[in-house]
């Protein structure tokens, strides 16, 4: 316990606030339906009725309950995010690792294939493929893991392409170790600390990535709550100073400050600095 708490100590300010600041959404994500004083495709009032104590930030255009969309748009948003990212990091990880132990041709070829998909920006591969595709959660997952894909197998392949010439990486080449063994218990041990830096950095691109195709409408789809189709949706209201709409705003902003602190203290941790 003594330790736990030294080592708490020594976390600064800004890493603590954001861990708090991520534990409570989780929290909220996992436990909408009883923190939600509403369902998110219940109608319980009129028409954008003001904040109140029954509906603490009004509602909708529909009538729904703001707050309680507000909380199931963290499950929605949030969970979507992450599971996009994990997906993105075992795709690009593990091929990145891949390229940098094989090299040649395999090396190559994947290299060429990342540099076409990085050549457009990334929204509009995504519009357009979308577009084609549809917008059902299981595509939106698919199309953006993908193009977030390059990104990490960038960072993986660059990072161990350094690891891969070190001299106790060839002596277990020489052993006659496989790719996965490698891969498992030479070169991952030593590339986690800037893999979980990028998680969190990929984590915020990708949430805020998910918004943004919402709010242009081809994100996840209504009556699903989601933070960036409830920025569109009300922000008629804005025309008469009403500040619900900068709301689920706010809560995206929030989130993504406080995984940057925690991704600030990662790097500074794997730099090799000490608190």
């Amino acid at each position: 316990m003594v330790k736990l708490l030294r080592r708490i100590a020594r976390v600064p300010p800004t890493a603590l606030l954001g861990m708090v600041i991520v534990l409570i959404y989780v929290f909220v994500a996992i436990f909408a339906r009883w923190v939600a004083p509403y369902g998110q495709f219940e109608i319980v009032g009129g028409q954008y009725d003001d904040w109140s104590s029954q509906f603490l930030l009004g509602t909708d255009s529909l009538g729904r309950d703001m707050f309680s969309r507000l909380i199931y748009g963290a499950q929605n948003t949030v969970g979507l995010a992450l599971a996009i990212t994990a997906l993105s990091f075992l795709v690009g990880g593990l091929l990145g690792i891949v390229a940098a132990i094989r090299g040649g041709w395999i090396d190559m070829v994947l290299s060429w294939v990342v540099d076409i998909l990085m050549a457009i920006p990334q929204l509009i591969y995504a519009m357009l493929l979308l577009t084609i595709l549809g917008t059902s959660t299981p595509v939106i997952v698919g199309v953006v893991a993908l193009l977030d894909a390059t990104r990490v197998f960038r960072l993986a392949h660059a990072v161990a392409s350094n690891l891969v010439v070190l001299d106790f990486v060839e002596a277990v080449r020489l052993r006659g170790e496989g790719i996965l063994w490698i891969a498992r218990r030479e070169l991952l041990p030593n590339m986690l600390a800037p893999l979980i830096a990028e998680f969190g950095i990929r984590f915020c691109f990708v949430f805020l990535f998910i918004a943004a195709l919402s709010f242009l409408g081809i994100g996840i789809q209504p009556p699903i709550a989601d933070w960036g189709s409830m920025i569109r949706d009300n922000a008629t209201l804005i025309t008469f100073g009403e500040i619900t709409p900068v709301l689920p705003g706010l809560a995206i902003a929030i989130l993504t400050v406080a995984v940057n602190f925690i991704v600030d203290w990662i790097l500074t941790l794997s730099g090799g600095s000490r608190l």
